[in-house]
């Protein structure tokens, strides 16, 4: 395994600033959270944006993971609308054509992994319908991903319609796609209650994306690594147990106004944890 950091952690930085930073402090990989400053896909310079982002990562070596989470891209007065599971037709197409793009991304900047999630619903649709909709959307994006040789990592998370890994596991069983698995965030599992190891052992084949934070139990805040409940030297032995060799990326975007302490101080804490 591999440390990164999630650039949702660099909100006021330019994504190039970012990684240069990152790669200083010694982290090996990068979440990349496409956003307005970051890759927009639907951006008139995403192509220049691109190439240029494709040399750094060489340069710099890092490896990268095209993370899909920003909060007001696609609408700039709901958070994280709409989604796979919105109520209108056009609203779930809009959606899915942003994780298009996000495939053709990863794609050209050879970063084979694309993360996301089910989102909110805002309707009073019952969960069967709901998830015939996340279904619908997750195969179609899983086979154009297959054509492009991207794997799709997606990531159950509190208070969305997929948020436990028992509705993951029904997801998963559904979408029947062999380059469809997870991203596991192992707060959200705390937050939750859910047992950390034995999800990474029963998950290990499908399990191509990590991202940490500490957290408390039925509180779902990222927090500094030690302010929280977690253990992550046994997480991290967790992760060794089940041969993980993907990246483990920080994710603590609340903390971008002291992005680069922050990114200091967690990767020494994973250091010495492992």
């Amino acid at each position: 395994m591999f440390f990164g950091y999630n650039t949702n952690g660099f909100a006021h930085h330019r994504l190039e600033d970012a990684l240069a930073v990152l790669t200083e402090l010694g982290y090996e990989g990068v979440a990349l959270t496409l956003d307005h400053h970051a890759l927009n896909p639907f951006g008139p310079d995403v192509h220049s944006q691109i190439s240029s982002v494709r040399t750094l990562l060489r340069s710099y070596r890092l490896k990268a993971v095209i993370e899909t989470g920003a909060r007001f891209l696609l609408d700039s007065r709901r958070k994280h609308q709409p989604t796979l599971i919105s109520p209108g037709t056009d609203e779930r197409a809009y959606r899915l054509e942003f994780l298009e793009r996000a495939v053709y991304i990863a794609a050209a900047l050879e970063s084979p992994i694309v993360s996301f999630w089910s989102g909110t619903p805002v309707d009073d649709a019952p969960p069967d319908v709901l998830m015939d909709r996340l279904v619908e959307g997750c195969q179609t994006l899983a086979d154009i991903a297959a054509e492009k040789g991207v794997r799709l990592a997606f990531e159950p998370e509190p208070g969305m319609f997929i948020d436990t890994m028992g509705r993951f596991a029904d997801l998963c069983r559904r979408v029947a796609r062999p380059n469809f698995g997870l991203t596991l965030d192992i707060g959200h599992l705390h937050c939750l209650g859910e047992p950390i190891v034995d999800n990474l052992r029963r998950w290990r084949d499908r399990l191509w994306n990590i991202h940490v934070e500490d957290m408390r139990r039925g509180v779902h805040e990222h927090l500094m690594f030690g302010e929280g409940e977690m253990d992550f030297a046994e997480i991290l032995r967790g992760l060794r147990e089940v041969d993980y060799h993907g990246g483990v990326s920080v994710e603590l975007s609340r903390h971008s106004h002291d992005a680069v302490n922050t990114a200091r101080k967690s990767l020494a804490f994973l250091r010495a944890e492992r």
